[in-house]
């Protein structure tokens, strides 16, 4: 029979936690659904009879200027840049909730904006101003959860955060799907209504949530702290001694390394260890070209001449989708992620270099869109369910808890910096007006993905199932990255033995209390 520490570790008794994780992880749906309804606008006629040109010899009849393109995509990742570099300075004086109502009033401006103009430098406008709220979501609700998540299910929370993206990637696709045959602006307009949804409901669930315990500890609300914990903890958890050690661990830090800020990421060796690993971990995504996949596929198919282009980007939002399923139900389980980061790498990057061999090979046939379109599925399979959950998982658990905010905004600034720069630069690449190059531009990204997959080999260490201040003990003890998936932390053990000792000495303190109570009744009398 079960112990009652087995049962508390059950789904049905972490149910609370797992309604706050669920809540937040509609952030990631909202920045999927941009996405999705995005890149498919480039290639919606009505979208294009505004902001594009006629172009007779292109399949659709219409195209946009490169210029144009680039800034639509990617200016909205240039204020996710901005703003989640800003979190470390953010999370000083607003906790993550607070920043998040942030987000969904800044989304709801920026699309009111895109949806009322028709000039061009209002949409850019409106863009960037959905990358601030983009960049907000996916920080702070990424800091939520894993700052709030059991050791068991954070990897878990972190794979359905992922879920969320591609989920929402997935239904920002199919709406451009339905719409893009319409005549006129409703063609986008229908999608862009949709963005307001996410917003509204999670400005008002946020309101059933705690606050973050681990935030609330770090600032000294301890009694706020331990209230979060023990809402978001099973019944009958002694959440005070989860309290302890979290306290313990953030004073540990702060005699280790002393103040809080920016330069301290990379002033003491072992805070700069685990900023670049983090840095590197979530801008591992980028390295194997996925933006350029993900922003474009619409008119990557477009101009590729893939049959029914906007069907065929469901079809690969479905199988990125698909693979997230797996992975939830297999590999968070079983897997060791540095293991399935490498294999993801190594896969994009030879899925990457096939696409371009065969389009180049015989461009503009049907066999070969058929072709492009099997290659792009098993890519996102391998992107969505290999790389992308465990990239922002490495952000996320690797910082020490003192400079979380500071070093998680960092790695998801440069992140969303690297993801900027495919998509600015893509167009160059695959407009017909420009290089077109159009799927050739995968011979890029094959070197970048075998090269990041090698850096995973030698740097990133393994922390599946570890407490957040367990990953603290191995990065203090110096230990190499190879070392860290077999060692025995001592951490639990030394709480255990300070909580005896204070448990000793309040009993020793109490029995020489109630010496001196006896000792003055005697004399007394």
């Amino acid at each position: 029979m079960a112990g009652p520490s087995t049962d508390r570790e059950t789904i049905s008794a972490n149910w609370r936690v797992f309604v706050a994780n669920g809540i937040m992880i509609m952030s990631s749906f909202q920045y999927g659904v941009d996405f999705g309804l995005i890149g498919g606008l480039q290639a919606m006629v009505g979208f294009l009879q505004i902001f594009g040109f006629r172009a007779p010899k292109t399949p659709i009849g219409w195209n946009i200027t490169t210029e144009r393109q680039q800034l639509i995509s990617s200016l909205m990742t240039l204020g996710a840049f901005v703003s989640s570099g800003g979190a470390g300075f953010l999370a000083k004086k607003l906790g993550r909730r607070h920043c998040l109502w942030i987000a969904c009033g800044l989304c709801c401006i920026s699309n009111i904006i895109m949806m009322t103009t028709v000039d061009i430098n209002t949409l850019y406008a409106g863009r960037f101003l959905n990358g601030l709220a983009n960049g907000l979501f996916m920080t702070f609700s990424q800091l939520y959860i894993q700052e709030s998540s059991p050791a068991k299910y954070r990897g878990l929370f972190l794979t359905a955060f992922q879920f969320g993206t591609s989920f929402g990637t997935l239904i920002g696709t199919i709406v451009d799907w339905a719409t893009a045959k319409k005549p006129g602006k409703p063609a986008y307009l229908i999608p862009l209504g949709i963005i307001y949804v996410v917003p509204a409901f999670l400005s008002v669930a946020m309101f059933f949530v705690p606050e973050s315990p681990r935030w609330l500890l770090l600032q000294g609300h301890r009694e706020a702290g331990v209230k979060a914990l023990a809402r978001l903890r099973p019944d009958g958890t002694d959440v005070e001694d989860e309290a302890e050690i979290i306290c313990a661990a953030i004073e540990r830090e702060r005699e280790l390394s002393g103040s809080v800020g920016l330069l301290d990421m990379v002033r003491n060796p072992i805070d700069r260890r685990r900023t670049i690993i983090a840095v590197c971990g979530v801008t591992s995504q980028a390295a194997t070209g996925s933006m350029f996949i993900i922003a474009y596929k619409a008119y990557f198919f477009s101009m590729a001449k893939v049959t029914d282009p906007f069907g065929m980007s469901c079809v690969l939002s479905t199988a990125g989708l698909l693979a997230l399923v797996m992975n939830s139900l297999i590999v968070v389980r079983y897997g060791r992620r540095r293991v399935l980061l490498m294999a993801g790498l190594t896969t994009c990057g030879i899925l990457q270099l096939i696409i371009a061999i065969t389009y180049h090979s015989n461009p503009g046939t049907k066999s070969t869109g058929k072709v492009l379109v099997a290659l792009s599925c098993l890519y996102m399979m391998s992107y969505t369910g290999m790389v992308s959950p465990y990239a922002w998982l490495t952000g996320g658990e690797i910082p020490s808890q003192r400079l979380r905010s500071y070093t998680f905004g960092l790695s998801a600034a440069i992140g969303f910096f690297m993801a900027w720069l495919t998509q600015f630069t893509a167009p160059y690449f695959i407009n017909p007006s420009a290089l077109n190059w159009g799927p050739r531009y995968g011979f890029i990204w094959f070197p970048s993905s075998i090269i990041t997959a090698i850096w995973v080999f030698l740097f990133l260490p393994e922390v599946k199932g570890r407490k957040l201040e367990e990953v603290n003990e191995m990065f203090e003890a110096k230990l190499p990255a190879r070392k860290f998936e077999k060692y025995i932390c001592l951490g639990p053990l030394r709480a255990e033995e300070e909580k005896s000792i204070r448990a000793s000495s309040e009993k020793e303190v109490k029995g020489e209390e109630k010496a001196r109570v006896e000792m003055k009744e005697v004399v007394e009398k």
